[in-house]
């Protein structure tokens, strides 16, 4: 009989998750209650939200390191259906917040159906992938289906607007379909349509050209388009080697818009400075590389194309935060995963380390069994 116990999880992986989110606790608060007393009389107000997120996220990712795979397998209609649905629901009735409609007011907290949009494409382009098999290679029975739902939950994040989360999910699908075995030429001409579709979308709306040329050339307008990145740079600039210490960053006091949100590294750059910015880098490196390293050791493709796919999910946010902080990347509004303020990146990031930490443990028995099996 087949033995289908698991070993334990990476728990490598599961230290580098806590030190992450107790971290970003700390810097949340560092880097927000200034702005919480202003705004709410209480210093620890964004802290203790993003705590209350935090022990939710800790909760599912518990009890998703124990839920088998094979259950996203039969979830993933519902859970497109339902992704579908609230993505349409929340163009229609959520309120403009910054020339955005992205979330959904429940019980005094707010939800971003977006977040949710990027499990639900791993999981459901895994699941398609695995069933399909070699017909995924097949352009028109293999790929264009998956292509065109993978479309459409794109076309209605970008509706609200959010580009920066339409990058994920393409970078994302891309290095699904790649690893899932889909025919390079046909990834190819994909690639250059959506190179095309990018440029297009990048110059048509003058909020994108702004952050371009803010981009390219903070300085030309630093009261305006360039304010946010040149206030950045300034904090970076400030924080030196070793940072003016935790708490004492003076960017975060109304310099910097978004300080506890989408620019946190750069108050963690000013407060710690470039060893503490490059060890949280490091130790991001390592949650990478301990994920594909859980993702990879699978021998089920399932399995292979999930854990690859939420890698890449943590990765992409990463980059693209930390490009923008820096300004080597266009601002996007991506968060800084597990550290910046925000509950539904949290808790979409602790319920994917979950899965990943449970594909960890299908990668553990076979050695395990063969240490037993040395030592008779």
């Amino acid at each position: 009989m087949k033995d289908k116990r698991k070993g334990r999880p990476d728990f490598l992986l599961l230290f580098l998750t806590f030190f992450l989110v107790g971290f970003g606790l700390i810097m949340v608060f560092s880097a927000s209650y200034t702005t919480a007393i202003m705004r709410h009389d209480f210093s620890s107000y964004y802290a203790m939200k993003q705590g209350v997120f935090a022990f939710f996220g800790l909760f599912l990712m518990f009890v998703f390191m124990l839920v088998p795979l094979d259950c996203w397998k039969k979830a993933s209609p519902f859970l497109l259906l339902v992704t579908l649905l609230m993505l349409a629901f929340v163009l229609v009735q959520s309120r403009d917040v910054n020339g955005a409609r992205r979330w959904v007011a429940v019980g005094g907290f707010t939800l971003q159906p977006s977040e949710l949009a990027k499990l639900t494409v791993i999981v459901y382009l895994a699941t398609a992938i695995s069933r399909k098999g070699e017909q995924i290679r097949d352009f028109r029975r293999g790929l264009i289906p998956v292509v065109t739902v993978i479309g459409l939950i794109s076309l209605l994040v970008l509706k609200q607007p959010d580009f920066g989360t339409v990058l994920i999910l393409i970078g994302m699908a891309v290095t699904i379909l790649l690893v899932g075995d889909a025919a390079l030429r046909h990834l190819f001409l994909l690639g250059l349509s959506l190179i095309s579709l990018f440029s297009y979308l990048a110059f048509s709306k003058s909020y994108r050209l702004k952050r371009i040329n803010s981009f390219l050339s903070p300085f030309e307008d630093p009261q305006g388009s360039g304010y946010q990145l040149i206030q950045s740079l300034i904090a970076l600039g400030h924080g030196g080697f070793t940072g003016t210490g935790i708490g004492h960053s003076i960017q975060k006091i109304f310099y910097l818009p978004e300080a506890h949100t989408d620019f946190i590294l750069a108050v963690i750059g000013e407060e710690l400075g470039f060893v503490g910015t490059s060890s949280l880098i490091i130790v991001f490196f390592l949650f990478i590389w301990r994920g594909f390293r859980a993702a990879f050791r699978s021998n089920n493709s399932f399995a292979l194309m999930l854990g690859i796919g939420i890698v890449m999910m943590i990765f992409l946010q990463f980059l693209l935060n930390v490009g923008a902080v820096v300004g080597a990347l266009p601002i996007t509004g991506v968060p800084l995963p597990f550290i910046s303020y925000g509950g539904s990146s949290l808790v979409l990031c602790l319920a994917s380390t979950g899965i990943l930490l449970n594909i960890s443990r299908a990668s553990y028995p076979k050695h395990q069994e063969l240490g037993r099996n040395s030592k008779k």
